[in-house]
């Protein structure tokens, strides 16, 4: 009787997990893609993207739930992406000066989201969304009126014809897969693009250890409980403000990575769904918005994306239209984010229930003594 609940609990614990894994079992033999295709696809994908998904991990261990703020970081990198593009400068110098005019602006408007969500405790990630929104106003009045008529912009290419702001399609030719290509490794038919991984592992080297350090421990600390932790003389809301700023200066960097490996960037668009791909692939893994772990991120990562490569193709065997695929993955996508955050919202509800009820029972024990 123990090994069947054992076995229920592991599949509701994995429930979404399961769930993707059911739907691209089905759907990988129908696409009738190659296996070498697929797994070509999925090594290039997870240097893309799993930067950004590496993003969200510090604010839940803060508590804070799913930053879907992070979106203001990857205006950051897009910002210096388009300074690194006017510039001229090639290559991985690029990237590195990308990430440097990025910097300063994705630690501003981390600090602006912290102070904002400190006033929202409890509702962080829908007031992340919307601060989201609020920003992209910002951003888009930035570049679309203020470069090249307030802010200098050396080249004529990327400015629209009427001579300020920033075209709707931005090439990065100067930079395109620098990061990918500077240790790329082939190893049979598949090439791997080991410096992306290889900031990637640093990456996950510093969280290992950032969870050691004094800071970690009082962001853990706070994710448990915020009201024990500041009896206990923890600066909470500044130890909040310092995990966004860090996410959001992590979601700076992933953006720079990922679109440097797309090769071009929707200039007033490429960072809209940044925060919601991101926050699927995290749910899909099997993460939750109170605990999130390094194998949760790649096995997100591996799931969705299995799921983006082969369910275009399914749609057009199964039913002649790729579209319908690519509708079917999206909503998908939704429905992750949705069951993820319903059964934990249940799982915490059904924890209370039974606590609320293991003290009755002790204080009925009590009473009968």
């Amino acid at each position: 009787m123990s090994k069947t609940f054992d076995v229920r609990k592991l599949l509701a614990d994995n429930l979404v997990v399961v769930i993707f894994l059911v739907i691209t079992a089905f759907a990988v033999p129908v696409s009738g893609l190659s296996a070498q295709f697929i797994i070509q696809e999925l090594l290039t994908r997870i240097g893309r993207n799993a930067f950004l998904v590496f993003s969200l991990l510090l604010p839940i261990m803060a508590g804070m739930g799913i930053n879907f703020g992070m979106v203001l970081g990857a205006m950051a990198g897009e910002i210096g992406l388009i300074v690194a593009v006017d510039w001229g400068i090639l290559g991985v110098n690029g990237l590195a000066l990308a990430a440097l005019v990025g910097m300063p602006v994705a630690v501003i408007l981390g600090w602006l989201a912290g102070e904002v969500l400190n006033r929202a405790k409890g509702r962080e990630m829908v007031t992340g969304y919307i601060l989201g929104f609020f920003m992209d106003g910002v951003y888009q009045l930035i570049v679309l009126y203020m470069m090249g008529s307030i802010i200098p912009i050396r080249s004529p290419a990327i400015t629209l014809s009427r001579g300020y702001g920033i075209r709707n399609t931005l090439g990065l030719d100067s930079v395109r897969q620098s990061l990918d290509t500077l240790l790329a490794v082939r190893i049979g038919p598949y090439v791997l693009p080991m410096a992306t991984y290889l900031v990637i592992a640093l990456l996950c080297l510093f969280i290992l250890w950032f969870r050691r350090t004094k800071l970690g421990q009082d962001m853990r600390a706070i994710g448990q409980d915020q009201g024990v932790s500041h009896s206990a003389g923890i600066a909470v809301e500044r130890t909040r403000i310092i995990a966004i700023v860090i996410s959001t200066v992590l979601a700076m960097i992933g953006q720079i990575i990922f679109l440097q490996n797309m090769g071009n960037m929707a200039t007033y668009n490429a960072h809209k769904q940044t925060g919601f791909f991101a926050a699927a692939a995290l749910l899909v893994g099997g993460a939750s918005v109170s605990k999130a772990t390094i194998p949760n991120v790649f096995i997100g990562v591996v799931l969705l994306h299995l799921m983006y490569i082969v369910m275009p193709r399914a749609g057009a065997q199964l039913f002649g239209q790729a579209q319908i695929g690519e509708f079917f993955r999206d909503a998908l996508s939704y429905a992750a984010i949705a069951m993820a955050l319903v059964i934990y919202a249940w799982r915490k509800r059904a924890n209370a229930d039974r606590a609320r009820a293991g003290l009755r029972g002790g204080q009925a024990a009590g009473g009968a003594k």
